[in-house]
């Protein structure tokens, strides 16, 4: 830190040592976790990157007590090239990490296992930590996970979410494997001295010592693709192509922001309230929010599950016709969808409809998102899009179509 307060960030001085980019990945603690993964993978299409049975890859002296559970693989889901976006857990495996893992009791209705954000370098993984339990968050562990690759840093919000900072995910390539598991040797279990050597050195050295990189975790997909999305033949109508917002209940509201904007460093961008009771909505990036704070008092009355304070995880489509064959698709399979949304829940964002998963989780689809420019300011809201059709059959272009993060490699 400089004699002015500020910290050097790749040359530019800012009030934290680390800048949140993104959203990152997300892990979900499930009930009915068989159910969950038919939900995500075959209907929302996420890939399996890797699968961990605990009895087997956990820690050596847990493995007899995993054996007795039944839901006690760890699944890793991608929708992109990270290595994995989304995580699901099990709840006993979940209960049983907090207990050993963050020395603490299950947090009730948190089923948020982790809310990952991803940071610039290395560096800003390590000082981060540093700052954030200098400021009196509650920092459980900083290191490096594998499988995955990612330094880390995890950190609990007031209400007892675990938040995590990283750097550096694992890219899956063209041929869909993951590292081979003799590469996992790389893991921390403690912050890191720097340097550190770079994947490139990493993988050289893997090649020297006869590890077969084509050893690695591939998931074989065989069904059918009878849907043509946009000149592809894939088995779904349509395709994620990027993760977030995450809406969040809180209780204390103002404690909760002064975490998530003090500490993290979110910037507000605006404030909506529904009968009297005012969310608040956060960027990290230009997107109009990357989080969203909502009042606990919201939950009954958006009729959203009452086991979780996990208000809605964001999943944005490919086209705005991606978004309404999506609806469609998974009506048509079973899913609740709502699609009558108060137009306040998601600010910044066009057409949106809520699809629940097999625990109750709400996952906000969407397909455009308004991107925040150099003044700061979101666009004035106007009651513009009420007075038209729902759901035409085509929209009218707007600034913000097709521009914010861009997915990178094909659909399919």
């Amino acid at each position: 830190m400089g004699t002015d307060g500020k910290y050097d960030v790749g040359g530019v001085l800012m009030d934290r040592p680390f800048k949140i980019r993104r959203l990152g990945h997300f892990g979900l603690t499930m009930e009915r976790l068989d159910e969950a993964v038919r939900f995500y993978v075959d209907l929302l299409g996420f890939r399996i990157s890797e699968e961990e049975d605990l009895a087997v890859a956990g820690p050596r002296m847990a493995r007899p007590v995993m054996r007795a559970i039944k839901d006690r693989k760890v699944y890793m889901l991608r929708h992109n090239t990270d290595h994995h976006t989304l995580v699901l857990v099990g709840k006993r495996v979940n209960d049983l990490g907090e207990i050993a893992l963050r020395k603490r009791r299950p947090p009730k209705h948190v089923t948020t296992n982790q809310i990952t954000w991803q940071v610039g370098s290395l560096a800003e993984v390590v000082e981060g930590a540093k700052y954030l339990e200098k400021r009196g968050s509650r920092v459980s562990n900083v290191g490096r996970d594998m499988p995955g690759s990612n330094w880390h840093c995890y950190v609990s919000d007031p209400e007892y979410r675990t938040n995590e900072i990283y750097y550096g995910i694992e890219q899956v390539g063209w041929d869909g494997r993951g590292k081979p598991s003799a590469m996992y040797d790389g893991g921390f279990t403690k912050a890191p001295p720097l340097p550190q050597p770079s994947e490139w050195a990493e993988v050289e050295e893997a090649i020297k010592n006869g590890v077969d990189l084509a050893s690695g975790h591939r998931e074989t997909d065989t069904r059918p693709t009878p849907y043509v999305v946009d000149g592809i033949s894939m088995a779904r109508p349509f395709k994620v192509t990027r993760i977030g917002p995450v809406g969040l209940f809180v209780e204390d509201m103002p404690k909760v922001l002064d975490y998530y904007a003090g500490a993290m460093g979110f910037t507000e961008t605006e404030r909506r309230a529904i009968d009297g009771q005012e969310m608040v909505f956060l960027r990290a990036n230009t997107e109009h929010h990357s989080l969203a704070l909502v009042p606990m008092g919201l939950r009954k009355k958006l009729g959203l599950s009452e086991h979780s304070t996990l208000a809605w995880f964001g999943l944005q489509m490919g086209s705005y016709r991606q978004l309404r064959d999506a609806v469609a698709y998974l009506r048509e399979n079973g899913v609740r969808v709502v699609d009558d949304l108060d137009p306040h829940t998601h600010p910044g964002i066009d057409r949106a409809a809520w699809a629940f998963d097999p625990d109750g989780h709400c996952m906000l689809l969407y397909w455009s998102m308004e991107q925040v420019g150099w003044d700061g300011k979101p666009r004035p809201y106007t009651e513009t899009t009420l007075d038209q059709p729902r759901w035409p059959d085509t929209v009218e272009e707007t600034p913000d179509a097709y521009r914010g993060e861009v997915f990178l490699g094909p659909y399919a």
